[in-house]
């Protein structure tokens, strides 16, 4: 288990030049958010990765917000979710099929939020990205369209 010195240290571990340091910090916090809040503490570093210009920090920022949204008592993210939602479409689709994919999650912890995450899923413009990817976001939006109607 994570003390505050050392989520305060994989925090800032998450913007490493070194990715696979940064990797296993997100890991870590990702193992830390399904124990206790003590993450959560960090969730305005997480709001700023998720607007980071390195896409990779962008996908971490928006892991954690999803993985942190059940320790979400004042609302934080439901001020931020439509920003978030922008990045079901995001310029890098590796970072929007991570979007996408801990959407359900999100979901479980914020059930009045799904019919926002369900309408962006469904008006989710996906034709901006190459042939070879498209398909993949579409069925990834279709797996979580399923598995938010089916709760």
């Amino acid at each position: 288990m994570l003390d505050d010195l050392n989520i305060a240290e994989k925090v800032r571990m998450l913007r490493c030049a070194n990715n696979r340091e940064a990797y296993r910090a997100l890991q870590s916090l990702q193992e830390a958010s399904d124990l206790d809040d003590a993450a959560y503490t960090h969730i305005d570093a997480f709001i700023e990765m998720m607007r980071d210009s390195n896409s990779y920090v962008r996908t971490r920022g928006l892991t954690l917000i999803a993985c942190n949204a059940k320790w979400d008592e004042t609302g934080r993210i439901d001020g931020i979710i439509d920003e978030y939602l922008d990045h079901v479409t995001d310029d890098k689709p590796i970072t929007a099929r991570q979007c996408i994919k801990y959407l359900p999650k999100l979901a479980q912890a914020k059930p009045h939020l799904v019919p926002r995450i369900a309408s962006s899923l469904r008006h989710a413009d996906t034709s901006s990205y190459a042939d070879s990817m498209r398909p993949l976001v579409q069925n990834d939006i279709r797996d979580v369209l399923l598995a938010l109607d089916s709760e």
